[in-house]
């Protein structure tokens, strides 16, 4: 028997960040060598995005999850053991076929993607290989442009503004450790300027301020007013938004709830140009709904020259829809979540197709997080150059973040900075 053959799969239920269940992996080797994968979970998600598997009914609010855990101790551990974890395309794939959905709706992608991760940390720790070097294949590494939240809304602070992510991207720093650095004295201007105005309910989902605002423009003018306080200029340090506008659309249009506004698809994008032309934005996520197609194609159009426009419940880390978006012109960057494909095989194949199609990439967190520092390894070794996990605060963003300052510290691999778009490798 080979050194790298699965000899046991077992799953637990654990915890995440918002105290709700979710499902771990453990997958063991032949040689003793062991891996670990926990699943995530999202509070806005795709329609289309795998399956998170819940009980349902009043157990813990309806987020238990035994099925998804019977699953795993069932038949996916019976069809993995004797399996090679070397070959992780072929276990992905006979995890597919096992579930036999579109979604993973049957099995539950939060057991597939627990699995597929643990699968290659065993393959990995088989090699003596950190999961960077393992997922890099001898190709070459760049420490990816973080992405850091400092003020939280939509489903991740109770709506307090209707946007869901008011983030910094350290464009002009020369390092991951310089990029944190950075981040953080804008974290913490942005708490003394909040403190000040009477503005801070909390922190929401993901550690940043929770707002009191009462215009959603209000959160642009104060993370501006973050970055001068901190020190730094434009060019050093930028904006990017996540709208989340599927969360704002109801019956074809965009209702801003903060400022009692009624939108269509023409006056959203028409107020994100307001906000390009005002503010020093760079990106914007999800900009318009997921089934408002027309709508990215025009956005791209009028903005993608001068800002990254992402795809995430649009997408939904799905490499045939990635190629069918850029076909179309919708979008030019794509928000990659290992949970929203199910596996790790369909979420590299969803980052090659964005790259071949010469789009950006952000590899990303989701709001319900665990400790597990999976994502960072990837967005190294799979040269994502972007990497997005939350805010400056909440010890299971801040595990990410110190993952990639010991990655840096063990690769010396540059930065990618304001070169976070697509860099071939040899």
């Amino acid at each position: 028997m080979g050194k790298s053959i699965i000899r046991q799969v077992r799953g637990r239920r654990i915890w995440d960040s918002r105290g709700r269940p979710t499902v771990e992996a453990t997958v063991t080797l032949a040689d003793g060598s062991l891996g670990r994968g926990l699943a995530p979970a999202g509070a806005s998600r795709g329609s289309r995005e795998a399956v998170d598997l819940r009980d349902g009914g009043q157990k813990l609010g309806g987020f238990d999850v035994s099925a998804a855990l019977a699953h795993l101790n069932g038949e996916i551990a019976q069809a993995m053991i004797g399996m090679d974890a070397m070959q992780q395309a072929v276990l992905d794939a006979r995890l597919i076929a096992l579930d036999g959905t579109p979604t993973k709706a049957r099995l539950g992608g939060n057991a597939t993607i627990a699995v597929s991760l643990a699968a290659m940390h065993a393959a990995a720790a088989s090699n003596r290989q950190p999961l960077w070097e393992y997922a890099a294949q001898g190709r070459a590494l760049r420490m990816p442009l973080p992405e850091i939240q400092i003020f939280g809304g939509g489903a991740h602070a109770g709506r307090r503004v209707d946007i869901q992510d008011f983030m910094v991207m350290p464009l002009g720093a020369q390092s991951f450790d310089q990029a944190l650095e950075w981040c953080a004295e804008v974290y913490l201007a942005a708490g003394s300027l909040m403190k000040a105005a009477g503005k801070q309910a909390g922190v929401a989902d993901e550690g940043g301020y929770w707002p009191l605002f009462d215009a959603n423009e209000q959160a642009l003018e104060m993370l501006t007013r973050a970055i001068g306080v901190a020190g730094l200029a434009h060019a050093q340090m930028a904006i990017s938004l996540d709208i989340a506008a599927s969360e704002l659309r109801s019956g074809g249009r965009y209702r801003l709830g903060l400022e009692n506004r009624v939108l269509d698809s023409a006056e959203m994008i028409d107020m994100l140009g307001q906000w390009i032309d005002a503010y020093p934005i760079v990106s914007i996520e999800d900009p318009l709904a997921e089934d408002d197609e027309a709508g990215l194609i025009e956005c791209t159009r009028r903005f993608g020259q001068r800002v990254q426009i992402i795809g995430d419940d649009y997408l939904v880390t799905s490499a045939p829809r990635v190629r069918q978006a850029a076909a179309l012109g919708a979008c030019n960057c794509a928000l990659i979540k290992p949970n929203q494909a199910g596996t790790v095989t369909e979420t590299r194949a969803a980052l090659d197709a964005a790259q071949a199609a010469g789009w950006s990439t952000v590899v990303s967190a989701r709001s319900g997080e665990t400790e597990d520092t999976s994502i960072v390894h990837l967005a190294v070794g799979w040269n994502a150059g972007q990497l997005k996990v939350g805010s400056f605060a909440r010890s299971e963003r801040m595990a990410k973040w110190n993952e990639g300052l010991r990655i840096e510290d063990a690769t010396r691999a540059p930065f990618a900075g304001r070169c976070f778009g697509p860099s071939p490798t040899p």
